[in-house]
């Protein structure tokens, strides 16, 4: 099983539309996909149309005792499931701060998941905590999607840091740009610097009304806005992403 973890320091940046799109688009192509909403707005659950409750909350996803594969649900599409958000998972950090190997207890809780799917996403809610050290040491990908500006570039630059400081895996990050306005000079100055560099993606996502949307249809935008700008380009970019992997 091959683990995504969508996430960047900064909230408000596309994080959670490019988990939803992306687990469609691994779904669509026969992958057994599954999507963790570990965003306590469970915003993937609302688009997913599956009831953001967990039951046992947060305590029953992780540790030696998970019960994780009994809280997925399935949604409405093909080979694609869903573990559900709550409330309770504002208190992920203090769970694993209690347990022994805190900052790799959420792999031991993927193992129970890897013989059921092929590719797990996770939606990571922003800012860097036990949990998002967690997905650094759990995550297969770090997936951080970036808006082209100053403030989203200098997080990016942050979290890359952090790599090194850690002894963490660098290879394993990759940023790409999302909300990409081609109208503004710099947003196009950053894009064209930027992806030259080694780990960020080619593919930008343009700012789409299209996006914006996916609250109204509570469905991903590649379901049913298929040939729009931004549905192309989530599968330009997954396509991308998979040459990485």
């Amino acid at each position: 099983m091959v683990t995504i973890a969508v996430y960047n320091l900064k909230g408000g940046v596309g994080k959670t539309a490019t988990s939803v799109n992306m687990a469609a688009l691994a779904a669509s192509e026969g992958d057994r996909t599954l999507l963790w909403d570990l965003d306590p707005q469970a915003s993937t659950s609302f688009y997913y149309r599956v009831k953001s409750k967990v039951k046992g909350g947060v305590k029953s996803l992780i540790g030696q005792h998970s019960e994780i594969i009994e809280a997925v649900k399935e949604t409405e599409y093909e080979n694609l499931d869903l573990i559900p958000a709550d409330l309770s998972i504002r208190n992920m950090d203090i769970h694993l701060g209690d347990q022994r190997s805190s900052r790799k207890k959420l792999a031991e809780s993927l193992k129970d998941l890897s013989a059921h799917y092929d590719v797990l996403f996770i939606d990571a809610p922003p800012g860097i905590s036990l949990l998002s050290e967690n997905l650094f040491h759990a995550a297969d990908i770090i997936l951080m999607p970036m808006i082209p500006t100053v403030l989203s570039i200098r997080s990016y630059d942050m979290i890359m840091e952090f790599f090194n400081e850690n002894n963490l895996d660098k290879n394993k990050v990759f940023g790409f740009f999302s909300m990409y306005d081609s109208r503004k000079n710099m947003h196009n100055d950053i894009v064209e610097e930027y992806t030259k560099k080694k780990h960020i993606l080619k593919t930008a996502i343009p700012y789409s009304s299209d996006v914006e949307r996916m609250g109204i249809y509570e469905a991903p935008l590649v379901s049913y806005s298929t040939y729009s700008r931004a549905a192309l380009a989530y599968h330009e970019l997954w396509a991308e992403l998979k040459k990485k992997i």
